[in-house]
């Protein structure tokens, strides 16, 4: 194993790489992947010196877990921080079925999870989004206990916004807030990322690579399988897509002037947005995780970071992150359109 630049997860959380790997296109919402390849992957990042493993109970029914307990088996545990994700209810058959972040749901849910990754304690445990019928105090308060009890290491929230990640770290130590971020994804700039650094938060961002749009190997032509979840995107619809191209394409100028790659301007973006802002890449393959890591050694001065701000201005992006019904669960969002109301 080898290692990697550092960063650190908020006041009290855990040092972790530089750089994570979110795991949930392996399982689910991106089409079908390659087991095999899955855990290859998976290995072959922690071989490179990624600690952070990022995943949820529900990707994949907890078959994500499953793989990753594989890809960790003789490895030293004490090497890696798992951030899994909880709250998601889903049917056999892979139905949305609502979402549970109530105190027993959540040790419910903790217990499982410990069973499938075959662990005795996860490293950050969070509610992947806001229950509207929980309030924020009880969930943190019910990992709180499993703190206490010694199953989980930290607390983290994901897509909260504001005045939530306020209410949520008046009760406990909050590590990081996960949260998409990325040149097409810029509304936590406003009020939830100072916020965040007000409290001392790190920010996990996922998405960095605006679900594969940013990547420089996205075409107009993708077909995409029933089951990847883009198909329902807005941004990647269309006229939609058309324009969020344009500007890959103004990106990838500067990336060619770099020697870089388009994804690995993307990445590095993000990552030089702070030292409190660990990207998680979601590399399915060893071919596009190697990709990623080259973006650490990538170093943008103000004159690169001018040119990309006048090739993907802020807000330059068509279309919603999500279907307006799911924008409409995210507290995260809720908290920006306020932000640009009052402003």
């Amino acid at each position: 194993m080898t290692s990697l630049p550092t960063r650190k997860l908020g006041r009290t959380g855990p040092t972790t790489s530089a750089i994570g790997l979110g795991a949930m296109g392996m399982s689910d919402l991106y089409g079908p992947a390659d087991e095999a390849e899955s855990i290859a992957t998976l290995g072959a990042a922690l071989d490179a010196g990624i600690t952070l493993i990022d995943t949820g109970d529900f990707y994949g029914m907890g078959h994500n877990e499953l793989l990753i307990a594989e890809a960790l088996r003789g490895r030293n545990r004490e090497e890696v921080q798992l951030s899994v994700k909880f709250g998601a209810q889903r049917g056999p058959d892979g139905a949305w079925l609502g979402y549970d972040a109530g105190p027993a749901a959540t040790k419910t849910a903790l217990a499982y999870t410990l069973r499938r990754l075959r662990t005795d304690h996860i490293d950050v445990y969070r509610p992947a989004r806001l229950d509207p019928q929980v309030p924020i105090e009880e969930t943190v308060g019910a990992i709180a206990d499993l703190v206490k009890a010694g199953y989980v290491r930290h607390i983290g929230l994901s897509e909260v916004g504001a005045d939530t990640l306020r209410r949520a770290a008046a009760v406990h130590p909050i590590s990081d807030l996960q949260i998409e971020y990325s040149l097409l994804s810029r509304g936590l700039e406003a009020e939830v990322l100072p916020t965040a650094r007000e409290l001392g938060i790190a920010v996990t961002a996922y998405g960095v690579l605006s679900r594969g749009l940013l990547s420089g190997h996205w075409t107009q032509q993708r077909e995409l399988a029933g089951t990847d979840f883009r198909g329902f995107s807005p941004r990647f619809q269309g006229e939609n897509l058309t324009h969020n191209l344009a500007l890959v394409e103004a990106l990838r100028t500067i990336a060619e002037a770099k020697g870089a790659s388009t994804a690995q301007v993307a990445i590095a973006w993000v990552a030089g947005r702070g030292e409190d802002i660990v990207p998680l890449v979601g590399a399915r393959r060893r071919d596009r995780l190697a990709e990623a890591l080259g973006a650490l050694d990538l170093h943008l001065d103000q004159a690169d970071l001018a040119a990309i701000e006048a090739a993907v201005p802020a807000g330059s992006a068509a279309g919603d992150r999500y279907a307006a019904a799911q924008m409409a669960h995210l507290d995260s969002e809720q908290s920006a359109t306020a932000a640009h109301r009052e402003h």
